[in-house]
């Protein structure tokens, strides 16, 4: 069961907020998160990931697996090539994101691949509260 996904809308919904649901269909069946308000169902993963984009003010990524990799870097090529606003983009958990942030340093960037004002469109940030405030403040500057 897997319990752990349902975190993410549990906090937005104690804390009277919007939570919306982008569930995909798969092969194996899934159960709604039952904290989420409103749930749109996607047959593929591109068009999920289109909403993702035009409705989103802000990422928050927390560890994940392949998808969850997908929308991360889905989210900063848009931003990179000015595709879709700046918004605020956070990943959670410091500890699980470094073999990839160094990564992306010693690879992509010494290489020429990226630029370095590239790895100032996210924040790596631990402590929730934090994060809100961070989305918070961009919001308010704008």
């Amino acid at each position: 069961f897997p319990t752990r996904r349902f975190f993410r809308s549990k906090g937005a919904s104690r804390a009277g907020g919007k939570s919306i649901g982008l569930n995909i269909e798969m092969p194996v069946s899934q159960c709604p998160n039952p904290y989420i308000k409103t749930l749109l169902n996607f047959r593929y993963f591109f068009c999920r990931k289109v909403m993702f984009a035009k409705y989103a003010t802000a990422v928050v990524v927390l560890p994940g697996g392949f998808g969850t990799m997908d929308e991360y870097f889905e989210a900063i090529t848009l931003i990179q090539t000015c595709r879709i606003p700046v918004m605020p983009v956070v990943l959670m958990g410091s500890e699980y994101w470094k073999g990839l942030m160094d990564w992306m340093n010693q690879q992509m960037l010494r290489e020429g691949r990226i630029d370095k004002k590239d790895l100032d469109i996210y924040k790596i940030i631990d402590d929730p509260l934090k994060v809100v405030s961070t989305i918070k403040r961009f919001h308010r500057k704008k």
